[in-house]
């Protein structure tokens, strides 16, 4: 029996589709072979015009895909350099390996956690294999457009929005694994894949704009309550202190008309000590009991 195709690897068992396994001899028929006879012959007559029809150039970046009579020209892609083309039985495609890149268009998708948003994203890729880019698959970077934006839509759909917007990089690494896994077979490498921008609605903003100031007020509440608290602490710990020396709030109240008269006020406020005014209060009642 003769010798079935196997599968490509990383195509989870799916037969890879027969034009990629190319052999390296092309068997024409007798009619190919007498146009491949005439188009050396016709070249050979013409020279030197036939040089400029049969002599190519590919780019440093560049790769020329070449088919004789339909069928691609054993030995893979050509270039960098010069090439040979034979005219009227060759045709060539040029392949720009250059890592290209592209804007998925804003998806519109609903999250796991029934929040509309709209998402972005931003894909680099390069041919990995001008032969198969060419051969298996229509328009390699346009296929690969379309196949990111369904991926996009497929993979946020599983996601909530706190993981959305907080686990970035997971998401961007999860698309492009599974890019690469399909685009393998296109001979395109998806290279990185970037989420630029989540859209929220805009009533969706102000609500938790709404909650992240009343949460920002609570803190700010309860840093202010622990302050005074503080401030209440220390300031008992002083009054112990000043407490156990009479002369402490005179020298306390010398250090602040010093510090007010180096402000240039025009307005001192004197205190008046409540040691003195207890005294009085004394001898008044004093006064008064001897009276009765």
């Amino acid at each position: 029996m003769p010798n079935q195709p196997q599968p490509r690897k990383g195509t989870r068992g799916r037969a890879a589709p027969r034009f990629m396994e190319m052999s390296d001899k092309v068997d024409f028929t007798a009619c190919g072979w007498v146009l491949t006879i005439f188009s050396y012959i016709l070249a050979v007559l013409t020279l030197p015009i036939s040089i400029f029809l049969c002599v190519k150039v590919a780019q440093e970046y560049e790769r020329a895909v070449i088919f004789r009579l339909g069928r691609v020209k054993p030995g893979g892609a050509r270039g960098p350099g010069l090439f040979f083309v034979v005219p009227c039985i060759d045709s060539y495609k040029k392949i720009d390996l250059r890592t290209l890149s592209f804007e998925v268009p804003p998806q519109e998708l609903l999250s796991k956690d029934a929040v509309t948003v709209a998402v972005d994203a931003v894909v680099f890729f390069r041919i990995s294999n001008a032969t198969i880019s060419v051969i298996n698959i229509e328009d390699a970077a346009r296929s690969t457009k379309l196949l990111a934006q369904t991926t996009l839509r497929n993979i946020l759909g599983t996601k909530t929005l706190t993981e959305m917007l907080s686990d970035r990089d997971v998401i961007s690494l999860q698309m492009q694994a599974t890019l690469d896994e399909t685009t393998i077979p296109w001979g395109v490498k998806v290279e990185r894949v970037e989420m630029k921008d989540v859209r929220l609605p805009y009533q969706l903003q102000r609500a938790m704009a709404a909650e992240a100031e009343a949460t920002r007020e609570a803190m700010a509440k309860i840093i202010a309550a622990e302050g005074e608290q503080n401030a209440s602490m220390a300031l008992a710990e002083a009054a112990d202190v000043i407490s156990m020396s009479p002369c402490a709030i005179q020298l306390r109240y010398l250090q602040t008309l010093n510090s007010i008269s180096s402000e240039k006020n025009n307005t001192i406020v004197f205190p008046f000590p409540m040691e003195m005014m207890s005294r009085f209060i004394k001898n008044q009642k004093k006064h008064v009991m001897k009276r009765f």
